[in-house]
């Protein structure tokens, strides 16, 4: 095993032929291009980890493997910064079988079982809750997520986890913040880490800086066995097609658009926002304060009118 900790970018080198590697990359191409690519992702989920203080040493995660190409992406990343000694924590892959009529059940036990990768295989038929209580047509992936995350949280909690550990990336990120601006009147996205309500997980994205191509590209160099999420069917209409289709549009007219809003998440200024919540307005005044509304002013003189309900109008 090759493990060195020196600096990140001696961290993110790979191996040459013949080095150990774990068995998630067995078969991996050895064009440079990929090598790059592995590289890139490698350098991506270790600058999020520690961006956001993801790691405790000695936590124990939960690795949500939904047989995906991002969710295989993540598995394979942190099974590669732990196998260098960078990631020091345990990983428990974890996969909820839903019930879904076809879902093939033995396509994740034998690939995990192939690669010597700790899981656990859970089966809860959410699948018949889902469509008993949406309305044909209806958009299932809200109450799906919620039945899933539920599980995964239990799942987490009864093998000792701290951490349930998804694979959402940096363009769900962006979707999920338009979504929220056109959709829910608020500014909002996934965090990268979140606590959740109960106080004892975290829920942590260390995809949060890689790109969706990017995780495309390596899972079918990879060939790894795609699961397609089809309990929804080809639901066009969902919000987030449509979102994702204008980010498509966006980038196709301007490369790196989406790079660049994502930054901007980053890089946020409550001072130019208006929520009166997030900054406080009422203390931003010049340095001659003027008085607060209704008392007198700095020189003594009349107090400062108070506007009533319709003076504005």
């Amino acid at each position: 095993m090759n493990a060195h900790t020196d600096t990140q970018d001696d961290a993110a080198d790979l191996p040459d032929a013949g080095d150990d590697i774990h068995p998630l990359f067995r078969g991996a191409p050895a064009s440079t291009e990929f090598r790059k690519l592995r590289k890139r992702l490698v350098r991506e989920v270790r600058s999020a980890i520690d961006s956001y203080s993801m790691v405790t040493p000695g936590d124990r995660w939960l690795v949500c493997l939904s047989g995906g190409k991002d969710s295989y992406t993540l598995l394979a990343v942190l099974h590669e910064l732990q196998w260098r000694g960078l990631l020091p924590v345990d990983l428990l892959a974890c996969n909820l079988d839903q019930g879904q009529p076809g879902f093939p059940a033995t396509v994740l036990p034998e690939f995990l079982k192939d690669r010597g990768v700790a899981h656990r295989i859970e089966y809860q038929d959410t699948y018949s809750v889902v469509v008993d209580k949406i309305a044909p047509g209806g958009t299932m992936c809200s109450l799906c997520s919620r039945l899933r995350r539920g599980n995964l949280y239990r799942v987490a909690r009864e093998e000792g986890c701290s951490a349930v550990v998804l694979g959402h990336h940096r363009d769900d990120m962006l979707e999920t913040f338009f979504m929220n601006l056109f959709h829910g009147g608020r500014l909002a996205t996934m965090p990268p880490k979140l606590l959740n309500e109960d106080g004892d997980l975290n829920v942590l994205r260390p995809l949060a800086f890689v790109a969706e191509a990017d995780c495309d590209r390596f899972a079918r160099a990879m060939n790894y066995p795609i699961i397609p999420c089809d309990l929804c069917g080809s639901q066009e209409g969902l919000q987030r097609v449509q979102v994702k289709r204008l980010l498509d549009e966006w980038e196709a007219r301007s490369p790196g658009r989406r790079q660049v809003m994502f930054r901007a998440l980053m890089n946020v200024r409550p001072s130019h926002l208006l929520d009166p919540a997030l900054f406080d307005f009422a203390d931003l005044m010049p340095k001659a304060a003027a008085s607060p509304p209704g008392a007198p002013d700095a020189q003594g003189g009349a107090p400062v009118p108070m506007l009533a309900a319709g003076d504005a109008d």
